[in-house]
């Protein structure tokens, strides 16, 4: 591992720390020096601004089976920096954001990998507003990582057993319940909400009983490795099952973390992001509720969607890939609704990141009070052909330094024109540069795709063997 001298981050992602849990930088030490290094930032920035103590740092976890050491090798190096630290235990991501502001903490971190296997595990750490860390704030805190590291200063990292306080959880359980009065009417009583063996399960019971709704669960019994694994919102086809075998009207499917969902209409259609974003700034525009006509999107947002919202005279503002770089452009527009395609929806008067309970909640209201199914209120997007491709990379060399790569991406931009899109981005969290393509047929999506993906085999040194 380096020092970073650089203004470019190399331990934090779009989401956080992320890697594959016991090693680096999820090996014992480094998550130690991790949490002594945070900790230390922590009360460095608070005795600049004068106040006499500290508060303290709330830590929060999902059900993979590295989660409990990772949490609480890290409140071990906190604690270390003079900081104490305190758990509910499982939790979902916005959950985790929800409580360390409404809680007053220092800083919120939740151990998590979102949508990743379970032998992925990652860091996310929240500011004491519940937003995600700037990223000059993590830069900052990763100089602070790395210098401890290069020091040569001897780690002996050790765990602090936190006993989880499950009653700390039971303001959001609260926030969430209020916003649920009013659903469970038709067109939407019987509902299938899928798991992902992950957070949710731990809250869904809690936050969806006693409205008047018909629930069936899937892959809610986590066992710290299915977590993600055949079901949630990367494996659709488990909930279409699920949906048709209960006769649901609707269906829900989250990810590890909870902090996006994807749904499936009784008819076995799925509505993404972009549907959701559709449905949900209709619904807000016709109550006049609608900040500045603006839905935020990213890179990836369907062109499909941009004409859909023109049609309804509103406009979509592209923001890099990562929910953080969404709501960063909120708050900077005044904009209340934003979101990814993959499924991280942000209302902004409500959270201060992707909720997919919440989501999930506000989507059954804008259905129990229209009347109208999910289907129709997502009706008249009519998604572009798309593709994503994903490639393994030895390492993240910048695109404009591949002539043969670039240029292909130049002339299929050209020939696309205004009728589609290309866009070539490197992961935020893993080895892997990203391929979308996006034409009004699949011969053009195909076509233009495969060009690219040539472009990086035939440039040596760029991808991994195993891509090869």
């Amino acid at each position: 591992m380096n020092n970073n001298s650089s203004n470019e981050k190399q331990l934090f992602g779009t989401d956080g720390i992320r890697g594959v849990a016991g090693h680096p930088p999820l090996d014992s030490p480094t998550v130690f020096v991790i949490g002594r290094s945070l900790g230390e930032y922590l009360r460095s920035h608070a005795s600049r601004s004068g106040p006499a103590g500290v508060p303290g740092v709330l830590i929060a976890e999902d059900t993979r089976e590295s989660s409990r050491w990772i949490a609480e090798t890290l409140a071990a190096g906190i604690q270390e920096a003079g900081i104490e630290p305190s758990t509910p235990g499982v939790l979902t991501t916005p959950g985790l954001a929800y409580l360390t502001s409404a809680g007053n903490y220092a800083c919120g971190v939740m151990i998590s990998a979102s949508h990743n296997p379970y032998q992925d595990n990652g860091i996310k750490v929240f500011a004491s507003s519940g937003y995600k860390l700037p990223d000059a704030e993590e830069l900052e805190v990763e100089r602070n990582i790395f210098t401890a590291l290069a020091n040569g200063r001897a780690v002996r990292p050790r765990r602090l057993a936190m006993e989880p306080r499950h009653e700390l959880v039971s303001p959001y359980v609260a926030f969430l319940r209020r916003r649920a009065e009013g659903i469970g009417k038709p067109p939407a009583r019987k509902v299938v909400l899928d798991c992902a063996n992950g957070s949710a399960a731990a809250l869904v019971r809690e936050v969806f009983s006693g409205f008047g709704l018909e629930l069936t669960l899937v892959s809610d019994a986590p066992d710290g490795r299915n977590i993600n694994l055949g079901c949630g919102s990367l494996h659709l086809e488990n909930i279409q099952d699920a949906v048709r075998r209960a006769r649901a009207e609707l269906g829900v499917a989250f990810d590890g973390d909870a902090d996006r969902a994807l749904f499936v209409t009784g008819q076995g259609r799925v509505v993404n992001g972009d549907g959701v974003l559709l449905a949900a700034s209709r619904y807000l525009q016709q109550r006049g509720a609608l900040r500045g006509g603006v839905v935020v999107g990213t890179i990836m947002a369907n062109l499909g969607l941009e004409r859909a919202l023109e049609r309804e005279g509103l406009r979509l503002v592209r923001t890099p890939v990562g929910d953080k770089y969404v709501l960063e452009q909120m708050l900077r527009s005044g904009a209340n609704l934003g979101g990814e395609q993959s499924g991280h929806i942000i209302f902004r008067d409500l959270a201060t990141t992707g909720d997919g309970l919440l989501t999930a909640i506000e989507i059954l209201r804008i259905i129990s009070e229209t009347g109208q199914p999910l289907e129709q209120l997502a009706e008249g997007l009519r998604e572009f052909p798309q593709t994503i491709r994903n490639i393994r990379v030895r390492e993240k060399i910048p695109l404009e330094e591949l002539p043969l790569v670039s240029e292909q991406i130049r002339a299929s931009a050209r020939s696309l024109g205004a009728a589609g899109r290309v866009v070539v981005r490197y992961s935020g969290t893993e080895p892997v540069v990203r391929v979308m393509v996006e034409a009004e047929t699949e011969a053009l999506v195909e076509r233009h795709a495969a060009a690219i993906l040539r472009a990086f085999e035939q440039t040596p040194g760029v991808l991994s063997p195993a891509s090869r």
